[in-house]
Parts: C-alpha cells; sequence; structure tokens
C-alpha cells in the first residue's frame, strides 16, 4: 500500500512539474482585442483591470476549466487532489494573470485554500505597488 502511494505521489509530481515546464516554455500567444469598458474612464488610479471586483459576469478561462467542479465546495472540504489541481493551475500563472484568474474563480464561486489565496492575495498586491 505505502508502494502505491509514493508511485502515486511521484506521479503527481511528475505531471506538475511537466505542466510547469510546458507553460513556461509555451510562447504567449497575442491578446484577444479588448472591448473598452465603460466602467474604466482611466481617471482612476487603479482600473477594474487591476481589482478584484467583478464588473461582468462572464468568466475568463486559464486553460482551468476543470476547476468548475469546486464550485460550492467549502476549501476545507477539498481532497487533496482537488487542493492539488488548484495549485498546479496556481504556480503555473504569469503574475500578470493572477487578479484576472482570482476574479474568474470569484465568478465561478471557487474558493481558494487559505495558504493559496494570501500567496494569490500578496501577488497582487505586489504589482499593484509596481
Amino acid at each position: 500500500m505505502l508502494a502505491l502511494f509514493i508511485i502515486l505521489i511521484a506521479t503527481l509530481a511528475l505531471v506538475l512539474l511537466a505542466r510547469w515546464m510546458y507553460r513556461r516554455t509555451t510562447p504567449d500567444a497575442p491578446p484577444p482585442a479588448a472591448e473598452v469598458d465603460s466602467g474604466c474612464c482611466g481617471a482612476h488610479a487603479v482600473c477594474e483591470k487591476e481589482t478584484l471586483l467583478n464588473a461582468s459576469n462572464k468568466p475568463v478561462y486559464y486553460d482551468d476549466e476543470e476547476l468548475d467542479a469546486l464550485a460550492g465546495i467549502a476549501p476545507d472540504d477539498y481532497t487533496d487532489a482537488q487542493a492539488a489541481m488548484l495549485a498546479d493551475v496556481f504556480y503555473t500563472l504569469k503574475e500578470k494573470d493572477v487578479a484576472g484568474w482570482l476574479r474568474s474563480l470569484q465568478i465561478r464561486r471557487i474558493e481558494l485554500p487559505e495558504e493559496l489565496r494570501d500567496e494569490a492575495l500578496l501577488i497582487v498586491r505586489e504589482r499593484r505597488g509596481l
């Protein structure tokens, strides 16, 4: 039983490493043509793009459609595999995408475990300070 558990953990680690390496080596696709948001007039120090508030109810997916299965589940009720799924997506995001990903999770009613949420909010705060 212990050997099976070790093999499972090693396989999960290899999958996470391969996905991380793939995302790091894949060039960025050009962003889609952006619509001008009437709520962002440019007169404020922080536009909606840089906040975690939602003006639209349309989620943006970051190659994370599988996370929709976590909608409505409390973070304390996640299995280890579900928490690993969230961590995998989070750790492979580019820093500039974290705020948008968090907005998307809010719209989709997906909550992050406390440790991931703290790390994500730290990244958002650091980027706002730039």
